[in-house]
């Protein structure tokens, strides 16, 4: 496995040449290999930017992944499979191939000797935090007082926490951490309550295929321990709600086509405010009138099928 700084070491560019800086660029990493676990979005943002750039990338994606994302993924230029792992085990596999061929590995959780690459993704996540509240601000809107925030590995949750963390200081908004129920890493960590990162194992099985990671990231997982207010593990019908209450829209609010790890945020949110034996945690959130809570969906119907059998025939119905 290389890093990026080994495969420059012995070459610079040269801005004063009359070839341009970008075709140097490619000629330069021309025979660079991405490697890459995923359970969808991020494998293919890794596959176009390999293909943008005149590199080759290999995808692992864990067991029971979608065909449809597969394809997605093999139609930016990728070699993908999907192998009989889970993810945690996919990424392993990717870590080892990549050493063993000398491909590049881009990952968005760390391990020791390994966090360059994950800590400049979480940068990247930060985008979005900083153009919602560039939003919020050109509507007249202060601040978020919540955020509800799901989590896989937990790069995305930390990045935007520890943004608004940074811009609010003891304003930060009370913030949630949101995960599928069988792949809830972020939550047993902070049941341990010993500081520590804790794994969660098996076959991680949930629609929230994006969220389905055992494995918390060590490096957010000091933000979300730190600056988080509660921590929930979700049944999948948690996520189901919420795509269908933002795909039928009441009044004048927008539709939004969201997948099944977008939702789940908006849908825990719906029953927090509506059931009554949840009018404790409703209480300790200071959850209110007043409130201006802020959720990311992350991915739209990247399964289109799944996402027809949920929104359009009520799979995964709402428990009573």
């Amino acid at each position: 496995m290389n890093s990026m700084e080994e495969h420059f070491s012995d070459s610079k560019i040269n801005f004063d040449s009359p070839i341009p800086y970008y075709i140097q660029v490619k000629e330069k990493i021309k025979d660079m290999v991405f490697a890459t676990a995923t359970d969808g979005n991020h494998g293919r943002g890794v596959a176009w930017a390999a293909n943008k750039l005149g590199c080759k990338s290999v995808v692992y994606m864990p067991k029971g992944s979608s065909i449809t994302r597969l394809k997605a993924i093999q139609n930016v230029g990728a070699q993908a499979s999907i192998t009989d792992l889970n993810y945690d085990e996919s990424v392993k596999l990717a870590k080892e191939e990549a050493e063993k061929n000398g491909w590049y590995i881009i990952q968005d959780t760390s391990w020791e000797g390994y966090e360059d690459i994950p800590k400049w993704i979480t940068q990247g996540y930060t985008t979005m935090a900083d153009e919602a509240l560039e939003q919020m601000v050109l509507d007249g809107i202060k601040r978020p007082t919540h955020l509800f925030l799901q989590a896989g590995v937990g790069a995305s949750a930390g990045s935007i926490l520890g943004y608004y963390a940074n811009v609010f200081k003891q304003d930060c908004p009370v913030t949630v951490i949101v995960e599928p129920e069988d792949a809830a890493c972020i939550f047993k960590s902070a049941l341990e309550d010993d500081g520590k990162v804790h794994f969660v194992t098996g076959g991680l099985n949930t629609i929230m295929a994006g969220l389905a990671c055992g494995e918390p990231n060590p490096v957010t997982w000091e933000i979300l321990r730190d600056f988080a207010k509660g921590y929930v593990s979700c049944p999948d019908y948690v996520s189901a709600r919420g795509m269908r209450l933002l795909g039928n829209p009441i009044g004048n609010d927008t539709k939004i086509i969201s997948g099944e790890s977008g939702a789940v945020g908006l849908g825990l949110l719906s029953l927090i405010l509506e059931r009554d034996e949840l009018k404790e945690v409703k209480g300790k959130l200071r959850l209110d009138a007043h409130s201006v809570i802020l959720c990311f969906s992350t991915e739209g119907d990247t399964d289109p099928q799944h996402y027809a059998e949920i929104v359009h025939d009520g799979k995964y119905p709402s428990i009573i």
